[in-house]
């Protein structure tokens, strides 16, 4: 990757969505002022995904264009998916193309088990999964078409284990599978398809379960170390054409970038003959979570030629 010159985007179409308020906000701020024709996509709706405001949309548009950027305000809700269509349909219309969409909207309704209800997983599923899938495939035959494109989807490190709002965990987990199939069905389009886990303090990662964290100079430090722009850098990247890496996760913010793979141990391999006893995983158990020698599969055939290897022998 060539990391040199000036990274602009003049001539870009980019949808930014949930881009009203928060990392959004912050996605199409940046995005803008480097020279993308924005879509500023946000039903306005509260933290938990109800009601609606045209305000959020038409505030952050309007802050692009003050700037000498150009920009438009977009209300459909990616919770539906002919809100997603029209979304994408905003962009033409306006543009005339899309070349970048960021999947940043989300809700976030704070439950975990028993009280996660059915309710609680669809509003959840709707937005950060279905919203993503749907404004996605919305655009993908004009993406396809041109054969350039960059998607963004929005994961989290609640995928290490967030109890406290398991639905919002569960969809976030999904968008990585998403992220990385659609990456291999991307590539021979010149489309490349890779997801941010941001660490920012946001609308959806509080709650009234959590302590207001006090006015101390070390907490207003650690406060500003974790606001949305510093996600933003790595977006922009991902949304470059200078990019080129696909299905991968980078975690940033708080003034660190990193990337986030998934690894498995070579483990333990059993006698060819017969059924393994419960016994002998039991017995081989430290060797199977070793992870000296661990490898990063780059896809599930990858995967699948490592960890059946022993078979060709």
């Amino acid at each position: 990757m060539d990391a040199s010159g000036d990274f602009r985007f003049d001539g870009r179409v980019a949808i930014v969505t949930g881009a009203g308020r928060g990392l959004g906000r912050s996605h199409a701020l940046l995005l803008g002022a480097l020279g993308a024709k924005v879509v500023v996509n946000d039903v306005g709706g509260t933290k938990e995904g109800e009601g609606s405001d045209d305000g959020p949309a038409n505030e952050v548009a309007g802050q692009i264009t003050a700037a000498g950027g150009t920009a438009v305000p977009d209300t459909n809700s990616v919770a539906a998916e002919e809100g997603c269509h029209a979304l994408v349909a905003t962009a033409l219309r306006e543009f005339g193309r899309v070349d970048i969409v960021v999947n940043n909207a989300g809700i976030s309704r704070f439950a975990s088990f028993p009280e996660a209800d059915a309710e609680n997983l669809d509003k959840t599923l709707d937005v950060h999964l279905r919203g993503t899938w749907h404004t996605t495939r919305a655009a993908w035959p004009y993406l396809a078409e041109q054969g350039y494109g960059r998607v963004i989807t929005t994961t989290s490190t609640g995928m290490f284990g967030l109890a406290d709002n398991l639905a919002y965990a569960t969809a976030k987990g999904a968008l990585i599978g998403f992220t990385r199939s659609l990456a291999m069905a991307a590539a021979p389009h010149g489309i490349r398809v890779n997801a941010v886990a941001p660490n920012a303090v946001t609308r959806p990662s509080t709650s009234a379960a959590k302590p207001n964290i006090t006015t101390t100079a070390q907490s207003e430090a650690r406060q500003r170390a974790l606001a949305t722009d510093l996600v933003s850098p790595m977006v922009a990247y991902l949304a470059h054409e200078r990019c080129d890496v696909n299905g991968e996760i980078l975690v940033a913010g708080a003034h660190r970038f990193a990337r986030w793979f998934l690894g498995v141990t070579p483990g333990y391999l059993s006698a060819a003959d017969g059924v393994p006893a419960v016994e002998e995983i039991a017995g081989h158990w430290d060797e199977i979570n070793d992870p000296g020698g661990y490898y990063v599969p780059e896809s599930l055939r990858d995967w699948s030629a490592k960890f059946m290897a022993h078979l060709a022998r």
